[in-house]
Formats: structure tokens, sequence, C-alpha cells
């Protein structure tokens, strides 16, 4: 499997959620799928959601390097 672009793991983990949603009508998981909708420039309606994907994204990345 290739490895995915943050925005496109970033994608995958919207329709993950959004996956989810269909099935429990979570008020919680809609509110956060209202946040993570990604606007005509392609990010994340709140911002800092963004940037905390790259964060952990990052952080990831690093604990993974650190195992192998």
């Amino acid at each position: 499997m290739e490895k995915l672009t943050p925005t496109e793991a970033f994608q995958a983990m919207i329709l993950f959620l959004e996956t989810y949603y269909e099935r429990t009508q979570s008020d919680e998981i809609g509110a956060l799928l209202g946040s993570l909708q990604l606007l005509e420039d392609g990010k994340p309606a709140d911002p800092a959601m963004w940037q905390d994907w790259l964060q952990y994204s990052n952080s990831v990345k690093l604990s993974s390097v650190n195992h192998v």
C-alpha cells in the first residue's frame, strides 16, 4: 500500500468518521465532523484542526521510526 499524504490521511479519517456517524448518529461525532469538513481551499472549517492533524501525524511518524 502506498503511503498517504497528510491530506489524503485526513480525508480517510473523515470518511471513517462519517461512516461511524451514519451508524450511530452520535451528536459528538456530528459536531466533530462539522469542524473537520473541508472548505473550497481544501482546509478544514476549523483551522486549528489542520494544525493539530499535522502535529499528531508527525508524532506518529517519529514514533514509528523509533520503533523500527
